[in-house]
């Protein structure tokens, strides 16, 4: 069992998601900062607070719905859904700027340039397509 367990853990996919999830803890740290440091204040400059996170309704004399802090957490993610979306995109307009320069070869489905005559991985003759 522990070494099924082992085959598991050390698998590409999961030490990628691994390595995944702690740069995405380290990004939302920063943004988190940018928004409260840098955010926070200049849009508390336009309502007359601090920041953002010091908006509140009084409910009762101690009971108080603080919904800036709210308004911070959707910024936060707002910024980071925009951020990641961007990535994205980039990442496929890599990945169809790479297909339309590179083919499967039909023998051993290696990725091979288009104006290659033969497969570099089998040696294989590939004809123009």
């Amino acid at each position: 069992m522990f070494k099924e367990f082992r085959e598991f853990a050390f698998k590409g996919n999961v030490v990628d998601l691994a390595i995944g999830l702690v740069i995405g803890a380290a990004f939302g740290a920063i943004i988190k900062s940018f928004v409260d440091n840098l955010i926070n204040p200049l849009v508390g400059l336009l309502g007359g607070r601090a920041a953002l996170d010091g908006l509140k309704v009084q409910l009762t004399s101690n009971v108080a719905m603080t919904y800036g802090a709210f308004l911070s957490a959707v910024l936060n993610f707002l910024i980071v859904a925009l951020v990641l979306f961007l990535i994205v995109k980039a990442v496929n307009r890599f990945r169809k700027a790479e297909e339309a320069t590179h083919r499967d070869c039909p023998f051993c489905l290696t990725s091979v340039p288009l104006s290659a005559t033969r497969c570099p991985a089998c040696t294989s003759d590939l004809k123009a397509e």
